[in-house]
């Protein structure tokens, strides 16, 4: 799968060079084997964004852009947009992509993140949790399972965080620094340490939806999806 996620990353044109960060050896000999550039990292980082500067810190460039191994579906496009948006916009420390949430069990998933924006852009909330929350729907149906099968159309309240991250380097290096934060403790959502400090992520539309794979059934599918070519 993550031999997947670098051919996904070089694809993209303002990728010159993709790296793969690990801990473990057999992704790093799979890697290697696959006749990519891999580098073995300490086993100690809170969140693969610390995992990320380590690398980083050894790599000679500006910008940094962080294709999680569980996103072997990432469109090239959607790297490509999410670059753009970060070098377009100089108040932001962080880009990331977001994309329409597509089913009720996405939006109830804790391991599906959804993303909260704002004015420009910018991120407001990162949460595991179905936000923002539909309250009066909620009250009206008894609970938000109800009320999302009854009215499908509240989808569009949600939108799912992709997993991907571009970074100035400097930023990341700063980043790396800092302890980790109680709500980036509390959702086990690094990005939440970059909002509690106060520092902007600009978010963008993904271009072509990404399945994120968290659990084995999305393993099975996305491997379906492999093999009849549907990316």
């Amino acid at each position: 799968m993550v031999v997947h996620v670098v051919e996904r990353a070089l694809a993209a044109p303002s990728v010159s060079r993709a790296v793969v960060a690990t801990d473990d050896e057999r992704i790093f000999e799979a890697v290697r084997s696959a006749g990519h550039e891999a580098l073995m990292t300490s086993p100690e980082h809170a969140s693969g964004s610390d995992r990320l500067a380590e690398a980083a810190a050894k790599i000679d460039c500006d910008v940094v852009v962080n294709v999680q191994g569980d996103e072997p579906l990432i469109a090239p496009e959607t790297i490509e947009v999410a670059v753009g948006a970060l070098l377009e916009d100089e108040g932001a420390a962080v880009s990331t992509t977001s994309e329409p949430v597509e089913t009720a069990a996405d939006v109830l998933s804790h391991d599906v993140v959804k993303v909260v924006v704002g004015g420009g852009g910018r991120a407001l909330y990162f949460s595991r949790s179905p936000v923002p929350f539909p309250r009066e729907a909620a009250r009206r149906y008894g609970s938000l399972a109800a009320a999302l099968e009854v009215e499908p159309r509240l989808l569009a309240t949600f939108r799912k965080h992709t997993g991907l991250y571009v970074y100035r380097r400097a930023f990341l290096l700063e980043y790396a620094r800092w302890p980790q934060t109680p709500l980036e403790r509390a959702e086990s959502l690094e990005q939440l340490r970059i909002l509690e400090r106060g520092h902007a992520i600009r978010v963008v539309e993904a271009a072509a939806p990404s399945v994120g794979v968290d659990t084995e059934d999305d393993l099975r599918r996305v491997r379906e999806m492999l093999e009849r070519g549907d990316r």
